[in-house]
């Protein structure tokens, strides 16, 4: 799931570079902590949370595939 949040975000980003995903996994839960550059975090988030919401549905898509839930938190 890390791996595809870096994906999703860096494709996102203006500056990769600066994206961070940190992954704890406790049993069938996967929280995922998110750091991007403060001039991306517009674009990430996007209008009405939009995008954010999306690469949500997306690594949710993923990790029923191995029915497990994921959470994605955007840090400030």
């Amino acid at each position: 799931m890390k791996e595809l949040a870096t994906l999703l975000l860096k494709s996102l980003s203006a500056n990769p570079d600066n994206v961070v995903v940190e992954e704890k996994v406790e049993e069938n839960k996967i929280y995922l902590s998110t750091k991007v550059d403060a001039a991306d975090k517009g674009k990430v988030i996007g209008k009405d949370g939009c995008i954010i919401k999306a690469v949500r549905t997306v690594l949710n898509a993923a990790a029923a595939k191995q029915e497990k839930k994921v959470t994605l938190k955007l840090e400030d």
